[in-house]
């Protein structure tokens, strides 16, 4: 038979064969886990990947050469959802399939080759058994810590939202505050308020209901591709902030301002090109639901982001290197300044690319990777706080600027205080004044004449009640 044939015929085997057979199910689970096969699936999808997933198998065990080691060994088989290749004596391990909603896939499906060159056969149903019980073992505990890191995150990116308009609105009121270097940072600033909405925006979509039309597809790609250029933006805008220090402090050749054009550019220009060059490779080699998978894709982002990295921290560490030699040779105050301005930058670098870092140190086991998932969600999501507290709220210019605003409050109203008080004195003086006369006027010499002293005693009189009234009732 010609290898073309021999294909075609394969191909409508497979398309007369029932994958979702109670044998099947059997010879690939143990009778407990059967019946925890979820029956609300898309069967549709799952048939095909299953299709698929064994006509590249059955290519496999056909076409691949026989196997030249000596001893026995166990032959090449399809069980119904995995392919395994000629195996020896032991145990062989694969990653579990992500047919179903509820396998993981990080987690391990094994099947034991026997001594004698034959696949183990369950002891109940005597049939070719496959271990696929760890895939859906620790679904349910894994599902609430994905819940508890997504809480976490949503909490994370609310927090640096209000926080980083906090420090924007603080650098835009005061004045005193506004400059080159200011400008910058509320660039930055602008670029993780956009990243965290897109963020919160792409959770919604992933999170939400499975059942998305083609539409809302569109629409959660979208939101990772500006997810993917806001995230790019955040570095170079930290990039653009070791540059402008390099070149106020290193270079020097600036006499006045800066042009800040560039640093446009750069910041807000050049994130666009990673993150469209991403996008058209993931609708190329991997158009998964929303983009939800972490793949070897991700490093046409994380590439540059790398780069800007290390860039920016050599950067940093010559302008450390410079400032402390003139620190020893002139021991002037301006050096100092300078060295605090460079201190909150050269902290935040590492710290916003720790996660980057820490990606190789993926621990593999069950507790230490909820650990460390928990602190990269940290790491992440956390960022635009992190950067509000250092280059706002942990400034010294801007804790002057509201002890001095603060100041300025506290004077006006004790100036508005003292003066009701005045006030008060001065009123309270005139009824004291106003009774004493009264007083006086009552207790007057009786030498006056009569005619006199009965005007005066008629007109005064009323003056003198009214007046005893109004002292009594203040």
């Amino acid at each position: 038979m010609t290898r073309d044939a021999s294909v075609l015929l394969l191909l409508l085997t497979l398309l007369d064969t029932q994958l979702c057979e109670d044998g099947i199910v059997m010879a690939m689970m143990s009778a407990e886990q059967v019946s925890d096969i979820p029956e609300s699936l898309d069967l549709k999808v799952t048939r095909e990947q299953i299709l698929s997933a064994q006509f590249e198998c059955y290519l496999k065990i056909m076409y691949e050469p026989p196997r030249s080691d000596p001893g026995p060994y166990c032959n090449r088989t399809w069980d119904g959802w995995l392919c395994w290749g000629d195996s020896a004596p032991g145990t062989a391990v694969q990653l579990c399939p992500a047919y179903f909603q509820d396998f993981d896939p990080t987690e391990k499906v094994t099947k034991v080759c026997d001594s004698d060159g034959q696949w183990f056969r369950h002891p109940e149903s005597n049939r070719l058994w496959s271990n696929y019980t760890q895939c859906s073992a620790y679904t349910k505990q894994k599902l609430k810590l994905t819940l508890v890191n997504y809480y976490l995150a949503m909490v994370g990116h609310v927090l640096s939202i209000i926080s980083l308009l906090i420090s924007i609105c603080i650098f835009s009121y005061f004045k005193c505050l506004s400059c080159q270097r200011i400008t910058l940072h509320k660039n930055m600033f602008t670029s993780f308020i956009l990243n965290s909405f897109a963020t919160i925006g792409w959770f919604y979509f992933v999170i939400g209901d499975q059942t998305r039309t083609d539409s809302s597809q569109i629409g959660c790609k979208l939101l990772a591709s500006i997810m993917h250029y806001t995230s790019c933006s955040n570095y170079f805008w930290m990039l653009c902030e070791g540059i402008y220090l390099h070149t106020l402090i290193i270079v020097a050749v600036f006499v006045g301002e800066q042009q800040l054009g560039w640093y446009y550019v750069l910041g807000w220009g050049f994130p666009v090109i990673p993150a469209v060059l991403h996008a058209v490779a993931r609708l190329l080699f991997h158009d998964d639901r929303c983009w939800i998978m972490n793949i070897k894709l991700l490093y046409i982002t994380h590439g540059p982001i790398h780069v800007a990295l290390l860039v920016n921290l050599f950067f940093l560490l010559n302008i450390v290197r410079v400032l402390i030699t003139k620190l020893r040779v002139t021991h002037r105050t301006e050096t100092n300044v300078y060295m605090k301005v460079v201190r909150a930058t050269i902290i935040l670098v590492p710290l916003l690319g720790a996660q980057f870092i820490l990606v190789p140190l993926e621990p593999s086991g069950r507790v230490s990777l909820a650990v460390y998932e928990l602190f990269m969600n940290i790491f992440v999501h956390y960022q635009g706080l992190l950067v509000a507290v250092i280059f706002c709220f942990c400034n010294g210019e801007v804790q002057s600027a509201l002890r001095r605003k603060f100041a300025q409050y506290r004077g006006q109203r004790k100036r508005l205080v003292t003066t009701d008080s005045h006030c008060n004195y001065h009123t309270n003086s005139s009824f004291t004044e106003t009774s004493r006369v009264t007083i006086s006027l009552e207790h007057g010499p009786a030498n006056t004449s009569d005619t006199a002293h009965a005007l005066n005693s008629q007109s005064n009189g009323k003056r003198c009640s009214s007046d005893v009234l109004e002292s009594t009732e203040i």
